[in-house]
């Protein structure tokens, strides 16, 4: 339910699965087995280890990425200030609060909680950036917000008395 409201969310016009998209499918399958493996092994008393030694596969990736187009430093402090914002703000800091929250919260918790975000992003570009607020954002967002529900309620839910919840082979 959640991938088929960022589907309607992300849609423009007919379906085409380029190359853009591609690397996007291929990235969602990537940060799922992110967030499957935070969930399996991160425990809140190693938070901050995790962190950091993602934050180090992440500054290596992202170098071998850069190399073959050689590295460009920011040239004015405004672009030096957006950049140790993004680093520290939305990068380490972001990751050590979801490694801190994978630890208390089931995988498939947090990511339908995760799965938010572009419904915060339409959120915000019609609030505050312009955009038209349309039946698609509407029923994309719904339909995100219908899955968050879903899996919060299912998880609330008892077992009836006698009824199998699970099977053994």
């Amino acid at each position: 339910m959640a991938t088929a409201g960022l589907w309607v969310l992300t849609m423009r016009g007919e379906f085409a699965l380029g190359y853009g998209e591609s690397l996007t499918l291929v990235a969602a399958a990537l940060y799922a087995l992110h967030i499957v493996g935070l969930g399996a092994w991160s425990r809140p008393e190693q938070a901050m280890g995790m962190s950091i030694v993602q934050l180090m596969v992440i500054t290596v990736v992202c170098f071998v990425a850069t190399v073959p187009d050689g590295i460009v430093l920011p040239s004015t402090t405004q672009d030096w200030t957006s950049m140790l914002y993004m680093a520290l703000v939305a990068g380490a800091a972001a990751l050590f609060v979801q490694t801190w929250a994978q630890a208390h919260l089931p995988p498939t918790r947090c990511a339908i909680i995760m799965s938010m975000e572009p419904v915060f992003a339409a959120a915000f570009a019609v609030a505050l950036g312009g955009e038209s607020l349309t039946s698609r954002l509407l029923v994309g967002g719904a339909l995100v917000l219908a899955a968050m529900l879903v899996v919060e309620l299912v998880g609330q839910r008892r077992p009836i008395e006698g009824e199998v919840t699970h099977l053994t082979v």
